[in-house]
């Protein structure tokens, strides 16, 4: 029975096994985990340095965009964070496909040949003769042998390895995270209509002596600033005004004190317990309080 050769087969048994996969298909995961990285960091940065800013006591602050316009006769400005109109650059992957094939030949083949030839020659010859009382006789003979034998045999195996990768990466503008969408909704709510003068308000213009006024003031970025707003009696000069600790632009000059700032921080409680007429002033805003007996 002839023996099989098992080279071919334990040849490519062996060339698949050398096969680096972890290599070839980890590669592609690592590259597009590091690329997915990098462009979350090249977010941060863009929102760092567009849509934010330090200020001088180290504060971060988002950076916003004034419009003006006019409104009702009035000129008036509307706030909007930097980040809220411009799109934010959120590439992510969301598809990798890696196709790989390999393809293993190993053949082997192996052939033998003999040739075997063998040649005889032989021959005789006798001679005989008489002549008197004397005979004479000669034999002669010869032969020849020759063999030859050839042989061949010839073995010849071979294989190759072949293998091709494929890798599809689709990305594309992701949707925002949970926390950014948060913080953009808030700064749209954070848009606003301002005066660009600053607003003034006042609860009531006509009041009892001792009955409490609130005042609101916001100024022309739409903060309420309750530390700018001051006072003066209409009787007095445009270099009276006062506020609280009794300088300009600082609330209630007088030992009593009248104007005192809420609880929120954002209003100011006016109480007058002489009757008059008040002047009320916030920013180039002004407005005017009659305080009855």
């Amino acid at each position: 029975m002839a023996n099989i050769d098992t080279t071919p087969s334990q040849v490519a048994t062996s060339a698949l096994q050398a096969i680096p996969f972890g290599s070839i298909i980890g590669g592609p995961l690592t590259a597009c985990i590091n690329a997915q990285a990098q462009a979350a960091q090249t977010t941060w940065e863009f929102i760092k340095q567009v849509g934010l800013q330090t200020d001088k006591e180290g504060n971060t602050k988002a950076i916003t965009v004034i419009f003006e316009y006019v409104q009702g006769g009035r000129k008036m400005m509307l706030i909007v964070p930097l980040l809220t109109i411009v799109p934010i650059p959120y590439i992510a992957i969301n598809e990798i496909e890696i196709n790989f094939k390999a393809q293993i030949s190993a053949s082997a083949s192996s052939s033998s040949e003999v040739k075997k030839s063998t040649a005889v020659d032989a021959g005789a010859k006798i001679k005989a003769g008489y002549k008197g009382i004397f005979s004479r006789a000669s034999v002669e003979m010869h032969a020849n042998f020759s063999s030859k034998k050839d042989s061949k045999a010839t073995q010849e195996s071979k294989y190759s390895v072949e293998y091709t990768m494929d890798v599809h990466v689709h990305a594309g503008q992701d949707s925002m995270p949970a926390g950014m969408a948060k913080v953009l909704e808030i700064l749209n709510s954070a848009v606003d209509t301002v005066n660009a003068k600053g607003e003034l308000t006042v609860s009531d213009h006509m009041v009892p002596v001792n009955q409490s006024v609130i005042i609101s003031y916001r100024n022309n970025t739409g903060v309420w600033s309750p530390a700018d707003v001051m006072w003066r009696k209409a009787t007095d000069g445009e270099d009276k005004w006062q506020g609280q600790d009794g300088e300009k632009g600082a609330f209630g000059a007088l030992a009593k004190k009248p104007l005192r700032v809420s609880s929120n921080g954002e209003n100011v409680i006016a109480t007058f317990d002489e009757e008059g007429e008040y002047y009320i002033k916030g920013g180039e805003c002004q407005a005017l309080i009659v305080v009855t007996p």
